[in-house]
């Protein structure tokens, strides 16, 4: 009785979240996303159109100013792991991220606009520096996405409902200014013009600034030491640790190739350029599409929300995203087949939700199904991110979330901004100097570009992301034995063990303690 009784209760072997704090932190990513959306479709219109600045710089640049974050991401992720405040780890760089976002929306989007069109070379100077800016700010913030989620919860059960909130609080901000882009550019003269870019960018920063209040106080109580892995003391955090992490932990770098899959499929195939071509020159009917697709997208997304966190509960996030984007990718094979019969004028052969057909019920089908599975995964790297923190942690002692986070939002950034640059070089193949709209007519070549980005691209993507999860170890099951193993040494290390001591004791799952499985 008495060995129970002094026994450390189980409910410590993990730390949970509250069910406030797991709806509110991902927030952070719906407060990044805003930004992002804006960048990822609008930011070439804007420099094309309103500035004048040539096609292939603006769409070239998404993917420069990546290759910048380059320098950013191991330079902030390691800031983050060196930094402890009275304010906590994450909180400060949530905050200042922000504001520096704000600051370069501002000059970025109204302030290049002051300099006359017969000084363009500073009209390209200024974009880039503020686009820099800008950048410097994203990392700030969308680092702490993934890092900070590690001190949230290390609960295996909890861990899929981020995934799920994550993608509520994304549409929230994301959706909202995809909702709101074509109606706006409808009222204002379309992408390309000054107009929509003086509605749309204070609404994203307002937006943007509410929810990182929002996910400030979701993990308000969680960012305190007593929450950072196994409660040492954190070195200082050298770079030389990246080249480490990334020689040894594995299973980072196939979740790494896995998320860059699923990014690239998600900004390719959902690019507003692409889907004008599609909607608007193809179908002939962009205002009557645009927003009833996306709509089905988003009804058929429902039910695998609530399928992907039952499977990873049970199964574990791996199975749940190698499951659910096999199922994807199947899908589009039948969407691809129609794109490929597709016959300009023949109406049998068209999306037509006033005078439904045949082709689009089965359009519907395919593609709702198929863009429901790939965009309940298309976040789910991200708390799997977590998971490979943790596994560091298990693996040689070191808490460094902000390196695990940044390493992986770095292949993240680079191949989703492939998506802006695949799409403007695809556009300037054909012939056309401006980026299409959902007013464009149809132009030779359109057709090969839109099956190509539409859906030969997402999926040997897809196909990517299943091969690199196919030697993946962190399931379900090995899972609950880290969190348990790193649980027993924590606690050891709180009574005066050495990290060293510790790791040598307690090394597999049949070493620890009842009361801590």
């Amino acid at each position: 009785m008495s060995s129970e009784k002094n026994a450390p209760a189980k409910a410590n072997s993990l730390n949970r979240a509250k069910l406030y704090q797991l709806v509110l932190f991902p927030f952070n990513n719906g407060a990044t996303n805003v930004y992002y959306i804006l960048t990822l479709n609008f930011i070439a219109y804007y420099a094309n159109g309103v500035l004048g600045l040539f096609l292939t710089f603006a769409t070239t640049m998404v993917t420069v100013m990546r290759l910048f974050d380059a320098v950013t991401d191991p330079i902030i992720g390691a800031l983050i792991d060196r930094t402890v405040t009275k304010f906590g780890k994450f909180r400060p760089f949530m905050v200042l991220g922000n504001v520096i976002m704000i600051v370069s929306a501002i000059l970025l989007y109204f302030g290049t606009r002051i300099v006359s069109a017969d000084m363009m070379w500073l009209r390209y100077t200024l974009f880039v520096l503020f686009y820099a800016l800008y950048v410097i700010g994203y990392t700030f913030q969308t680092a702490c996405t993934r890092s900070g989620q590690s001190c949230l919860t290390n609960d295996p059960n909890q861990r899929p409902l981020f995934t799920v909130f994550n993608t509520v609080a994304s549409l929230v901000g994301m959706g909202l200014v995809q909702f709101l882009a074509p109606i706006i550019a409808k009222q204002f003269g379309g992408y390309n013009s000054a107009e929509f870019f003086n509605f749309m960018i204070p609404l994203a920063i307002i937006v943007s600034a509410i929810l990182t209040v929002l996910a400030v106080v979701g993990i308000w109580e969680k960012d305190r030491e007593e929450f950072f892995g196994v409660g040492v003391k954190q070195e200082k955090v050298k770079f030389s640790e990246y080249a480490e992490v990334l020689k040894n932990n594995t299973e980072l770098i196939r979740l790494m190739v896995a998320g860059a899959g699923c990014k690239l499929a998600f900004s390719i195939a959902t690019n507003m350029t692409v889907l004008c071509m599609l909607y608007g020159a193809m179908m002939n009917n962009y205002d009557g599409l645009y927003l009833p697709m996306m709509i089905v997208g988003y009804v058929f997304s429902v039910p695998f929300f609530l399928l992907t966190v039952r499977t990873s509960q049970k199964h574990g996030q791996k199975a749940s995203l190698v499951r659910y984007t096999t199922l994807a990718l199947v899908m589009y094979v039948g969407v691809l087949a129609l794109l490929i019969f597709w016959k300009q004028g023949v109406p049998a052969f068209n999306l037509s939700i006033s005078n439904i057909n045949l082709y689009t019920i089965l359009f519907v089908v395919f593609f709702g199904i198929g863009y429901g599975a790939y965009y309940a995964t298309a976040d789910m790297p991200i708390p799997m991110v977590a998971d490979c923190s943790d596994y560091e942690t298990f693996r040689t002692g070191r808490y460094i979330p902000g390196i695990m986070g940044t390493l992986f939002s770095l292949v993240d950034k680079l191949v989703s901004s492939l998506g802006s640059t695949i799409v403007g070089l695809a556009v300037a193949a054909i012939g056309i100097a401006t980026l299409p709209d959902g007013y464009t007519p149809y132009s030779e070549g359109m057709h090969t570009v839109v099956v190509v980005l539409f859906c030969i691209v997402p999926m040997f993507a897809w196909i990517a992301t299943l091969i690199a999860m196919k030697g993946y170890k962190l399931t379900g099951p090995r899972m609950k034995e880290i969190q348990a193993i790193n649980a027993v040494r924590k606690d050891a290390i709180a009574k005066g063990m050495s990290l060293e001591e510790a790791m040598k004791t307690w090394q597999t799952i049949d070493q620890v303690p009842e009361a801590f499985k």
